[in-house]
């Protein structure tokens, strides 16, 4: 079992770069399999099970049921790591919401009331899970909603239709905050997020005729300050998507999602401003459509993959793919991490565009998923401060 497990995930580790290469790594014997897994016990925790550790060139393990010592190389010493995670983790996927979103999108979790926080953007509907009843509350809007995030001074701001809104929950009503792309009826918002000062950063689209086919270059990325004052960053945008900020908030991550590429600038957290826009990762064949994405605990990113039926995690600083997790539909939508510890990652779905025969062979296809077993924790989502 662990042996085939390293057929299928090693990657070549080039030790001096020390990066991850794209190839498949070669199938070592069970013996150089427990070679590797008491490495990574020996150097995660000193020493366990009587496993020695030595650092030179090498690692060189005692193991612990033979007694016998083998070289263990540095790039065997990091694929430890990996293996161990695959192997030891019980990674589940279960549908936790199971009405149907024609496009869900947007989860955020409200960690106060332990509820998730999700749109359904052609649906026109943004609902409230509740994860401790099963219960699930909703509010209707007149045009498509892209995102919904929870306001400090309380209830939400969303994006709707062209226009940034202010959503009092309890009344169910919703007003105009600002109107952005004046020029482009034919547009409308797509995903939000809040950075770390409490500025809602999101971006529009033109409407699309079939999912994935619409007119390009139409959409731009803006944001809105506390005062309400609105600030475009950047058009000739096809379907602004995933975002969030790195751990130090000195990097914005930002997909556009027909670009098939995650990419990052530069961040100034005092003045909002973005530049230096680079990419940190290329989608492979067979991972589908970039689309919504949240960052872990350790700086490494989440990105769901329309199309593609999976959620995938990513290394922004190497621009490797470190785990691949997948799911029983495949136009997975967004992704953020809940739950009581932050372990557990929710991850929306769509269902628009798909015949009778698709939803036969995929019938929780629009539903939200929750996973667990990960290995990763998120952190709290940021509130507007406006």
């Amino acid at each position: 079992m662990l042996q085939y497990k390293l057929e299928f995930m090693v990657r070549i580790y080039d030790a001096s770069t020390h990066k991850l290469g794209r190839g498949v790594g070669q199938v070592y014997s069970l013996k150089r399999v427990w070679c590797i897994c008491a490495c990574f016990f020996s150097s995660d925790r000193g020493t366990a099970g009587g496993a020695g550790l030595r650092l030179s060139r090498g690692l060189f393990i005692c193991l612990p049921v033979s007694g016998e010592t083998l070289a263990v190389t540095d790039s065997e010493a990091f694929l430890a790591t990996s293996v161990f995670k695959t192997v030891m983790s019980s990674v589940k996927v279960e549908c936790v919401v199971k009405e149907r979103c024609e496009i869900g999108e947007g989860p955020v979790w409200e960690e106060k009331e332990g509820t998730l926080l999700f749109v359904d953007i052609s649906g026109q509907k943004i609902h409230r899970w509740n994860s401790a009843t099963n219960q699930k509350e909703t509010v209707a809007t007149e045009k498509f909603v892209g995102c919904a995030v929870p306001r400090r001074s309380g209830g939400y701001v969303i994006g709707e239709g062209r226009s940034f809104g202010a959503l009092d929950w309890e009344s169910r009503s919703i007003s105009t905050i600002a109107v952005i792309d004046e020029d482009k009826p034919n547009n409308r918002f797509n995903d939000g997020k809040v950075d770390p000062a409490g500025r809602l950063f999101a971006g529009t689209m033109a409407m699309e005729e079939r999912p994935t086919v619409l007119e390009l270059k139409q959409g731009s990325l803006f944001s809105l300050n506390k005062d309400h004052i609105v600030v475009k960053h950047f058009n000739q945008v096809d379907i602004s998507n995933g975002l969030d900020w790195s751990l130090d908030h000195k990097t914005f991550y930002y997909i556009d999602s027909l670009t098939y590429t995650v990419e990052a600038f530069n961040y100034d957290i005092n003045t909002g401003s973005i530049s230096n826009r680079r990419m940190v990762y290329k989608m492979e064949e067979g991972e589908g459509i970039p689309d919504g994405m949240c960052i872990d605990a350790d700086g490494r990113l989440w990105v769901a993959c329309y199309n593609g039926g999976r959620v995938i995690q990513i290394d922004p600083q190497t621009g490797v793919r470190l785990q691949t997790v997948k799911l029983p539909v495949d136009k997975t939508t967004s992704c953020c991490f809940g739950g009581r510890d932050y372990s557990d990652l929710y991850v929306t779905s769509a269902c628009k565009g798909m015949d009778e025969a698709d939803m036969a062979k995929q019938p929780q296809a629009g539903c939200v998923f929750r996973i667990t077993g990960l290995g990763a924790k998120g952190i709290p989502a940021n509130s507007f401060t406006g």
